[in-house]
């Protein structure tokens, strides 16, 4: 009976690692060859997974470009509720930690805190659309050059996610003008 105490932590312990692991990314590679050059530019926001600071946006885009520095400056842009509601913008910036792995970058848009920017899905041919997440399942987004994106791609990129284990029920179809 004294073990008892340890074991249930142990048993806690297990659990929430079979959590994370199941939550967790890891296991999905980012994309090869990512040429850097052809992702900067404006992005707009197709589809997202909700999480509190993009909260009733609509109209998203991100803009990457590349700074002196060698840093990637990352502003996202959307509004709030409707088009023609309050303009949000976030600035941030990011970096290739592995030059070996462009696909795989750290964003920042709070001082020192880091999280993976994994690009998990890219059309690699005309870099018009992408699938992007972090090192959760609890993060997706996919984006467009474009405004929108036909029904067959949308298909194509839900399925996608779906299959690595997205909650594709639960994607935001974000409202964009155009």
């Amino acid at each position: 009976m004294k073990n008892l105490p340890w074991m249930g932590f142990f048993l806690t312990l297990m659990m929430t690692a079979a959590a994370y692991a199941e939550d967790s990314t890891k296991l999905i590679p980012p994309v090869e060859g990512v040429d850097i050059d052809r992702y900067l530019g404006v992005w707009y926001e197709i589809a997202r997974l909700p999480h509190r600071f993009e909260k009733d946006l609509v109209g998203v885009t991100a803009t990457y470009s590349l700074k002196r520095n060698g840093e990637i400056e990352v502003v996202n842009q959307g509004f709030k509720n409707t088009l023609d509601g309050e303009k949000k913008t976030a600035r941030g910036r990011a970096r290739i930690p592995n030059p070996t792995v462009p696909g795989l970058l750290k964003v920042s848009f709070f001082w020192i805190f880091w999280s993976d920017y994994k690009i998990i899905k890219l059309d690699v041919e005309n870099y018009g659309w992408v699938v992007v997440t972090s090192n959760s399942k609890k993060y997706l987004w996919i984006l467009s050059r474009t405004p929108k994106i036909d029904d067959a791609l949308r298909a194509d990129l839900t399925a996608f996610a779906r299959e690595n284990g997205f909650d594709v029920e639960r994607l935001i179809w974000v409202e964009q003008k155009g």
